[in-house]
């Protein structure tokens, strides 16, 4: 029975892009958590906070991630070795500044939003609404995380484009 009214054969290709997805924020996830181990220096509180704060927030959409493909009437990739195989995220040394660590981070988020935009494209053409608007607010934060950490990692006297400045 299809209780969700999708087409199997479309279905399938956002599963596989999901997977792959998941893969990505299970590597960047311990990622988050090495970083979160490991800072150093001056910027230990603030970094060591957020970066406990993104960690939380990627577990959360780890699980809803698998669980958006279980609802699919498919199984999610769980073995770590397969995550470190799919994805595009690498591990990373304890030993980074603080500043490698955030622009480290920063080059994940553009995988990831990469991904999450295929995603949103399998999904649109399968008609896949409930993949779509998952996937949507995800976009949305790991941009405005991104933006935050972006911010972090400039000097103060750098100026945000003033061309609407009244």
């Amino acid at each position: 029975m299809n209780y969700l009214n999708l087409n199997d054969e479309k279905i399938l290709p956002v599963v596989t892009e999901l997977n792959v997805l998941l893969a990505e924020y299970h590597v960047y996830y311990q990622k988050l958590r090495n970083f979160h181990w490991n800072v150093l220096g001056k910027n230990f509180f603030d970094l060591h906070n957020t970066f406990e704060k993104m960690y939380n927030e990627t577990k959360t959409k780890i699980d809803e991630i698998a669980e958006r493909i279980v609802t699919l009437k498919y199984h999610p990739v769980s073995n770590f070795s397969s995550y470190l195989e799919v994805s595009k995220i690498k591990e990373s040394s304890p030993l980074l500044t603080d500043k490698e660590m955030v622009t480290t981070l920063i080059k994940d988020h553009k995988i990831i939003l990469e991904q999450l935009g295929k995603v949103i494209d399998r999904a649109n053409k399968a008609n896949d609404e409930g993949t779509a608007d998952l996937i949507g607010a995800y976009i949305r934060d790991l941009e405005k995380n991104t933006w935050m950490l972006s911010a972090w990692s400039k000097d103060t006297k750098e100026v945000l484009d003033t061309s609407f400045v009244g």
